[in-house]
C-alpha cells in the first residue's frame, strides 16, 4: 500500500490531467485556429513556377501589316490644296532596295500593298511603279496589289505591260464640274480630268483590272450630287474621304499646302453621305476612322505615326526590320477592321465581268 505521501502525489496527478483534457486543451486549440499577424522579420516567400506564370501578363501579339501603303514619291504633277503627303523630298528608293523591303512587308504578314504618292506615274513615267506592281504579284505571290493615282500620266501601254499583274486602279476624282477640279488644283492644262476617268474605266475593263474612285469632301464639293455620274462609271468601291488637317503637310507654318479653307464640319459630311446612300459602292472615311487606322510607309520605307496630328516617322524597316519599326506606326488595328479595311480585295475573289 502506498505511503500517504504518494497516494496524494498520484491523486494531483489525476486531477491535473483531467483539467488538462477538459479545458487547457480546447483553449489551446482554439488559439491555434485564429489568424496568425505575419512577422516582418519573416523571409519572403519565394514565387513558384506558377505565380510567376499568373502575374507576369504575356507579350502583346505583333502587329502584322496586313495592308500597307507605300508613297513611294512626294513628287506630284496636280496642286490640290487639301493634299496631306506633299513634296517635301524629291528622294525615292532605288528599284533593289524598295522591292527588299516589300520582300521584308510580305515576310512580315502582308497581303495588300497600294502604291501611292505624290504621282506614282511620274517617276521613270510609270515604269518605276510597274515593275514594284509585277514585283509584288510575280515574286512574293500577294493577294492585292493596287495604285492610287490622278490618273493623268497613265498610258495604254502601260496596261499592255502591266495590267495582268494590277489588281486594282484608284483615280482620284472629287467633282464632276471641271472648273471645280480646276480650282482645287486638280487641273492641268490641256487635259479634261473627267473625260479621263472615263478613258481609264474602259482601259481597267480591257485589260482586267478593277476600278476604283477616290473623293475628296471639301468646302468646293460638298453640295455636289454625284449619284449619276457614278452610275454611269460604276466602280467597285467609291472611297469618299473627309477632308483632312496633318500638321506640316497641309497646315501650319511648315506646311506647303493651307488647307484650312477646304474644310468641313462632322455635319456637312454627313449631309454628304446622305445624299449619295444608295449607292452600293460607297465606302465613307470620316477623319475619326481615317487618321490612325492605314500603315503608310513614306519614301524611305519608314511607318508614318499620325497619332498627334502631324507624320512622325520610324526608322526604317531596311535598317531595323519590320517589327521593330512598325511598333512606333500608332496603327489603330481595330478602327482599321472596323472601317473595312480588309475586304475582297483581290481581282481574282472579284468575279467582275471585264
Amino acid at each position: 500500500m502506498l505511503a500517504p505521501p504518494l497516494r496524494l502525489l498520484r491523486l494531483l496527478r489525476l486531477a491535473l490531467a483531467a483539467f488538462w483534457s477538459s479545458y487547457l486543451a480546447p483553449t489551446c486549440l482554439w488559439l491555434s485556429a485564429l489568424p496568425r499577424r505575419p512577422s516582418s522579420l519573416a523571409a519572403p516567400a519565394k514565387a513558384t513556377p506558377e505565380d510567376s506564370t499568373t502575374t507576369t501578363p504575356p507579350p502583346p501579339p505583333p502587329l502584322v501589316p496586313l495592308s500597307v501603303n507605300y508613297h513611294f514619291t512626294r513628287q506630284c504633277n496636280y496642286q490640290c490644296g487639301f493634299c496631306f503627303h506633299t513634296a517635301k523630298t524629291s528622294f525615292v528608293l532605288p528599284l533593289e532596295e524598295a522591292q527588299r523591303g516589300l520582300r521584308l512587308l510580305k515576310e512580315a504578314g502582308m497581303e495588300k500593298i497600294n502604291f501611292s504618292g505624290g504621282e506614282p506615274f511620274l517617276h521613270e513615267r510609270g515604269n518605276f511603279v510597274g515593275k514594284l506592281v509585277q514585283f509584288c504579284k510575280q515574286e512574293l505571290k500577294l493577294p492585292s496589289v493596287s495604285i492610287v493615282s490622278n490618273g493623268s500620266m497613265i498610258k495604254e501601254r502601260w496596261f499592255k505591260h502591266y495590267g495582268e499583274y494590277l489588281d486594282i486602279l484608284a483615280v482620284s476624282c472629287d467633282s464632276f464640274f471641271e472648273e471645280v477640279n480646276v480650282l482645287i488644283g486638280r487641273g492641268q492644262k490641256g487635259k479634261n480630268h473627267i473625260e479621263n476617268l472615263h478613258k481609264l474605266k474602259q482601259w481597267c475593263q480591257r485589260y482586267g483590272v478593277a476600278f476604283k474612285i477616290n473623293s475628296v469632301i471639301n468646302r468646293f464639293n460638298m453640295e455636289e450630287d454625284m449619284n449619276e455620274q457614278i452610275r454611269a462609271l460604276n466602280p467597285v468601291r467609291w472611297k469618299v474621304f473627309q477632308c483632312l488637317l496633318i500638321e506640316g503637310e497641309n497646315s501650319g507654318e511648315d506646311a506647303l499646302r493651307e488647307a484650312e479653307r477646304f474644310v468641313i464640319s462632322d455635319e456637312d459630311f454627313e449631309q454628304f453621305l446622305k445624299r449619295h446612300q444608295g449607292l452600293s459602292c460607297l465606302v465613307p472615311e470620316s477623319n475619326q476612322k481615317m487618321k490612325d487606322s492605314y500603315l503608310i510607309l513614306d519614301e524611305y520605307m519608314r511607318f508614318l505615326n499620325c497619332v498627334n496630328g502631324r507624320k512622325e516617322p520610324s526608322r526604317s524597316i531596311l535598317d531595323v526590320g519590320v517589327q521593330d519599326a512598325i511598333q512606333f506606326s500608332g496603327f489603330d488595328e481595330k478602327m482599321f477592321l472596323k472601317r473595312g479595311g480588309k475586304y475582297v480585295w483581290s481581282k481574282v475573289d472579284m468575279a467582275l465581268e471585264w
